[in-house]
């Protein structure tokens, strides 16, 4: 299956809609019960490209969206601003066809080039795939919340895992350049 990586557009917002509302409906990586509507979804996008985070969309040939993926605040407090989470969605049939690993390559080169230090994976259900994945990318287990949520009948445990980027923790950061600038306390 051959794709391109681009940002996302706010046209995506169907897409990314749907795309969000199966995972709710069938899977564990969120902990939401229902799906959010478009507007909501439209919302959620437009907060997180406001603060300069990416998000990123992969298409198809015919330019039908496969996945995205973006990154966010891990926490709003000042002391946090050099950490983010990431999230990636794929589409049933984009899942094992190598997309969330291109959308994970790509989301960790650009919050390097944007400065973060830390970004921190917040694993729902505790899937093995997204475990996996993670692992792939240069991820290091930090923690388990055992019995975190409950949804489809079953309690669901949360796998924290964090990678590095850039300097990490080896230089002090600037804090008058983005990411140093957000949420200043």
């Amino acid at each position: 299956m051959s794709f391109l990586l681009r940002d996302a557009f706010e046209a995506d917002i169907p897409a990314i809609a749907e795309i969000y509302r199966e995972s709710v409906l069938n899977g564990t990586s969120s902990y939401e019960i229902a799906p959010p509507s478009e507007a909501e979804m439209a919302q959620r996008f437009a907060a997180i490209i406001s603060q300069q985070y990416p998000y990123i969309a992969a298409a198809d040939a015919d330019g039908n969206l496969l996945g995205y993926a973006y990154a966010s605040a891990f926490r709003v407090r000042p002391a946090y601003r050099w950490m983010v989470e990431d999230s990636i969605y794929l589409a049933p049939e984009a899942r094992g066809r190598g997309i969330g690993k291109a959308l994970m390559t790509e989301l960790i080169d650009r919050c390097t080039g944007l400065g973060f230090r830390q970004m921190i994976a917040v694993i729902g259900g505790a899937s093995p795939a997204s475990i996996a994945l993670h692992l792939k990318a240069g991820f290091v287990e930090v923690g388990l919340m055992r019995g975190a949520g409950y949804k489809h009948g079953r309690w669901l445990d949360t796998m924290l895992m964090q990678r590095t980027l850039g300097e990490g923790m080896t230089t002090d950061p600037d804090p008058f350049t983005y990411p140093g600038t957000l949420f200043a306390g």
